[in-house]
C-alpha cells in the first residue's frame, strides 16, 4: 500500500489526497507522476523516522525525474539522511551532486559546512571544496576564511 495512504493524521491524509487531486489535474508525463509519488512517499517515510524506506522511495524517484531541480531536491533528501546517518562521506556526495544540478540551494551548501567543520574526518571533502573554490563554484570569502 502507498505510504501516503497509510499516514495517520488529518493533515497528511489531506494534503495527500490534494497532491492526487493535481496529479491527475496537471499535465504531467507518467514518469514525473511516478517520480512524485515516491518523493512524496520518500518524505514521508523520512518524517517518521524511517530512514531505509525513505531511501528507498527517493532512488525510486531518481529513475524517473529528468528535471535538474526536482532532482536535486531528492538528492538533497538522501544527503540528509546520510547525515543523520552519520554518513557524512556519503551525505556530502550526495549534497555535491544536489548542486550540480541546482547551485542555488543553500541548505545543502550549510550541511555541507557544518559536516566539514568536524576536524580530521572530511579531509578528501575538504579537498574537494578547495577544489571548487578555485573553479569559482563556491564563494566561501563570505562565510569566513577558514578554508
Amino acid at each position: 500500500m502507498p505510504r501516503s495512504r497509510i499516514n495517520g493524521n488529518f493533515i497528511d491524509k489531506t494534503s495527500s489526497i490534494v497532491a492526487n487531486i493535481l496529479l491527475r489535474i496537471i499535465p504531467t508525463t507518467l514518469g514525473e507522476k511516478k517520480a512524485f509519488t515516491y518523493y512524496r512517499d520518500g518524505m514521508s517515510a523520512q518524517s517518521e523516522g524511517n530512514y531505509a524506506e525513505a531511501l528507498q522511495n527517493y532512488y525510486e524517484a531518481t529513475r524517473p525525474e529528468i528535471d535538474p531541480y526536482d532532482r536535486s531536491y531528492i538528492l538533497y533528501n538522501i544527503g540528509l539522511i546520510h547525515t543523520s546517518n552519520g554518513e557524512h562521506t556519503k551525505a556530502l556526495e550526495y549534497y555535491f551532486r544536489a548542486l550540480e544540478r541546482n547551485p542555488f540551494l543553500p541548505q545543502a551548501f550549510n550541511n555541507m559546512a557544518v559536516i566539514c567543520h568536524y576536524p580530521y574526518e572530511n579531509r578528501p571533502f575538504y579537498r574537494g571544496i578547495l577544489k571548487l573554490r578555485r573553479l569559482g563554484s563556491i564563494k566561501l570569502p563570505s562565510i569566513g576564511n577558514k578554508l
